[in-house]
C-alpha cells in the first residue's frame, strides 16, 4: 500500500473563473473522464479519453516517451491541442506540454514527498495569472486528489473490473473533474501520473 489515501468521493464545487488553457473544455457540469491504463502506458497505441457516456473528449497519438517521441493530444477533429514530452535532463521527473511552435504551455513535475506529489504549473487562460495545481496520490493504488490552493478540482481513482482484467493487468482510471476546469488539461495530468507510476513500478 502507498502512504497516501485519496479523499472519499466528494461533490466538486464549480471553479470560477474557468481554470485551464482551453475554454472549450471548461464545461459547466461535473464530468468523469475514463482512461484505460494499458491503452497509453508505454504501449505506443493511439487512444481516446472518453467521458462516462463513452463520448470522446480528446485523442492521444504517439509512442512511449523517449528523447524523440512525443504524445500528441488533439481534439475530436484532429486539431492539435499540445504535444506532451518527457524532459530528459531534470532532477525530478518532468513532463512538458508544448504548442506547435514548441512553446511551453504547462509542465507537470514530480516532487519528493510522503506518498506521491506532482505539481502542474501554467498560466490560466481566463485570468492571465500563473497557477499551480498540486496532485497527491498513491502510486500503488492509482488514486489521487488534485487541488488548487487547497481547493479540490479533480479526483483520480482506479478500479479493477473483473478477474479477466486482473489476469491481463488491464485497469481503468476514472477522473472526476469539477465544473469550470479544463478537461484536456486534467486528462494530460492523469497521463503524466500514470507514466510516473509505471516508472515507479519498474
Amino acid at each position: 500500500m502507498g502512504l497516501f489515501t485519496s479523499s472519499a468521493p466528494m461533490q466538486l464545487a464549480p471553479i470560477h473563473p474557468p481554470l485551464g488553457m482551453h475554454p472549450q473544455y471548461c464545461v459547466n457540469v461535473p464530468t468523469t473522464l475514463v482512461l484505460k491504463e494499458k491503452a497509453f502506458s508505454f504501449s505506443g497505441d493511439d487512444f481516446a479519453v472518453k467521458d462516462s457516456n463513452g463520448i470522446p473528449v480528446v485523442h492521444c497519438k504517439g509512442k512511449a516517451f523517449s528523447f524523440r517521441d512525443r504524445k500528441v493530444i488533439t481534439d475530436n477533429n484532429g486539431n492539435l491541442l499540445f504535444h506532451l514530452r518527457n524532459k530528459m535532463i531534470a532532477i525530478h521527473k518532468t513532463f512538458i506540454a508544448e504548442d506547435e511552435q514548441e512553446r511551453e504551455l504547462f509542465r507537470v513535475k514530480k516532487r519528493l514527498a510522503i506518498g506521491t506529489k506532482m505539481e502542474a504549473t501554467f498560466v490560466n487562460q481566463s485570468t492571465g495569472q500563473p497557477v499551480t495545481l498540486e496532485l497527491r496520490g498513491d502510486m500503488w493504488g492509482g488514486s489521487a486528489d488534485l487541488s488548487m490552493g487547497g481547493m479540490p478540482v479533480a479526483q483520480i481513482s482506479r478500479k479493477l473490473f473483473n478477474a479477466r482484467e486482473l489476469f491481463v493487468d488491464k485497469q481503468t482510471y476514472f477522473v472526476t473533474v469539477a465544473p469550470g476546469v479544463d478537461l484536456a488539461l486534467i486528462a494530460a495530468i492523469c497521463i503524466c501520473f500514470d507514466e510516473a507510476k509505471n516508472e515507479n513500478d519498474k
